[in-house]
């Protein structure tokens, strides 16, 4: 039981968040089951955008690739704020294996909690590709034939991760979580443009985006490189960060946005 000295459960859990030894809060099975869940809509969500714009986008600018491109990247980028700000007070709107394993390193997630993450986007991704297929009456499923296998395309995906994770975690390391979703909107549209391979940044939605023939589709062949050079990316962003922000694990807990803590059932 808490005792009279004016101390919350609140209070103590947020104590307990910020343990000494670094390492991360633990979730009740129910406070788990929440991020996992909050973590399969919202990547989901955001494959359906991705998907479902780029289909859009041909069908409503045919033969304008530059058009396409930029309804695809303005459609997914807007998404993805609403979508962080819509999930992110549950799980911390991660939607991405490449973000979960870095704040895992920061300690920011135990190894189960990350196994949990991990396993709701790749899960939330493919389903929101067939969803996105079904709702432009293609099949559930169509292998993509994109191949999209060249060097300078590694190279956009390792620059599109870098950029990527350095801007969640130079945010949440300053305080500024509340514009995250904005910013990480902002650097996702952008990319799109200014890197070779239009920024995927995002092993889930990488393997995902296999399952459609469609405009922001990957060949299987492809998948494998991209995501080498994802993981690339968010290792030399890692370190960077530890340079920039040596105590990053003050904040882990608040990646993306600040989000649930761990529940305390007793204390005595």
């Amino acid at each position: 039981m808490l005792h009279s000295s004016g101390m919350t459960r609140a209070t103590v859990a947020n104590q307990v968040a910020l343990r000494a030894d670094g390492a991360a809060p633990r979730d009740s099975g129910a406070q788990l089951i929440r991020r996992a869940l909050a973590e399969f809509v919202g990547t989901a969500l955001l494959l359906i955008a991705v998907i479902g714009s780029g289909i859009a986008a041909q069908t409503l600018s045919p033969n304008d690739t530059g058009l396409e491109l930029l309804e695809n990247a303005a459609a997914t980028g807007a998404a993805l704020v609403a979508i962080i700000l819509a999930v992110g007070s549950v799980s911390g709107a991660h939607l991405n294996p490449v973000i979960s394993c870095a704040d895992a390193l920061f300690g920011g997630l135990s190894r189960v909690q990350l196994a949990v993450y991990v396993a709701a986007q790749f899960v939330g991704a493919a389903i929101g590709v067939i969803i996105a297929n079904l709702m432009f009456a293609l099949p559930a499923v169509s292998i993509s034939e994109h191949a999209r296998s060249s060097p300078n395309l590694w190279l956009g995906e390792i620059v599109a991760t870098f950029g990527l994770v350095l801007v969640v975690f130079g945010l949440t390391r300053s305080g500024r979580g509340s514009a995250a979703p904005f910013a990480v909107g902002a650097y996702i549209t952008g990319a799109y443009f200014f890197t070779s391979s239009t920024s995927f940044a995002n092993p889930a939605v990488t393997l995902a985006r296999t399952l459609s023939d469609t405009f922001a589709g990957i060949a299987p062949a492809s998948v494998v490189p991209f995501v080498v050079a994802q993981l690339i990316g968010a290792f030399l962003a890692c370190g960077v960060v530890r340079a920039l922000w040596p105590r990053i694990e003050e904040r882990a807990k608040d990646v993306i946005v600040p989000h649930e803590t761990a529940e305390i059932e007793s204390v005595q």
